[in-house]
């Protein structure tokens, strides 16, 4: 009994360490592209197994990124403080959880369309590789975004073995929503990785410029989600669902200016958790409802 409660509080340290609920950033992308697929009545059966393989396989890139990232982010007072770096959890735990992620997403994988087996290597590839990134290139936000680029088609594959191009397109959308939100996170380090050789858009471009970059790639965003609904023929809710997404980002990147930095993290943590879960909810009701 000693041994599993052990094992409970180390996952729940193992949980607040890689924030398993900034989930539902991407997984809102996985679920409505499961809709649009479907049309609106998918099979539940995948749906279980589409939820694990995005929650599993999120959980072991952030952990890989925790273990890969455990000297920079001991050196940085911001992140310090993260249980890897204070001691909480040992290397060896956080690679037990990692690694049983790993296999959790494996499993999930082989119980879907046997396609996506073939594929098996590159979202896992780019969880690894992802980390190593700010090591050496200041473009290393795309790297996070290409982890949302693959997940609708992922997703597509996982239910029929095909890539089509609206789904793809929509992958793009979210991958430049992704950088450009990950742009003003980067924000908070812009010092430190200055001081640590840590390369980021705010540290080769500096803040202002970096806020203008941001909006830039949230406009792309917006255009690409846009043209998406026309390719796949959305109906009505599928365009009021980038509306409201573009009124969102709008107001996200309102919350901060190059003179007032106060609000960043809201602007990340709360808006873009709102932001997938409203553009995620009105594209399944027009699935569904067939409006």
């Amino acid at each position: 009994m000693s041994y599993i409660k052990t094992l409970s509080e180390n996952f729940k340290v193992y949980s607040e360490a890689i924030k398993l609920e900034h989930s539902i950033f991407a997984l809102p992308f996985a679920l409505l592209t499961l809709f649009i697929v479907y049309e609106g009545n998918p099979d539940y059966t995948i749906l279980f197994w589409i939820i694990i393989a995005m929650v599993s396989m999120r959980t072991f890139g952030m952990g890989a990124n925790r273990i890969i990232d455990k000297e920079i982010d001991t050196r940085n007072p911001r992140t310090s403080n993260r249980a890897l770096p204070k001691g909480l959890i040992s290397i060896n735990q956080m690679l037990f959880f990692t690694t049983f992620s790993l296999i959790l997403f494996l499993l999930s994988v082989f119980n879907l369309h046997s396609s996506a087996q073939k594929y098996l290597p590159i979202p896992i590839a780019v969880m690894i590789i992802y980390p190593y990134l700010k090591r050496f290139t200041w473009l290393a936000h795309f790297g996070l975004g290409i982890v949302y680029l693959i997940v609708p088609s992922a997703v597509e594959v996982a239910i029929n073995g095909n890539i089509s191009l609206g789904i793809l397109l929509l992958g793009v959308g979210a991958m430049f929503w992704v950088v450009g939100f990950d742009i003003l996170y980067a924000i908070n380090d812009f010092e430190i990785d200055i001081k640590q050789n840590i390369y980021s858009i705010p540290a080769k471009f500096g803040i202002k410029n970096s806020l203008n970059i941001s909006r830039l790639c949230h406009t792309v965003s917006v255009a690409m989600l846009f043209l998406a609904g026309i390719v796949l023929d959305a109906g009505l809710l599928f365009f009021i669902g980038v509306i409201c997404t573009k009124i969102l980002l709008i107001y996200e990147q309102s919350l901060i200016s190059y003179k007032n930095l106060k609000k960043l993290n809201m602007a990340f943590f709360t808006m873009n958790g709102v932001i997938s879960f409203v553009f995620g909810i009105f594209v399944i009701l027009g699935e569904v409802l067939n409006l």
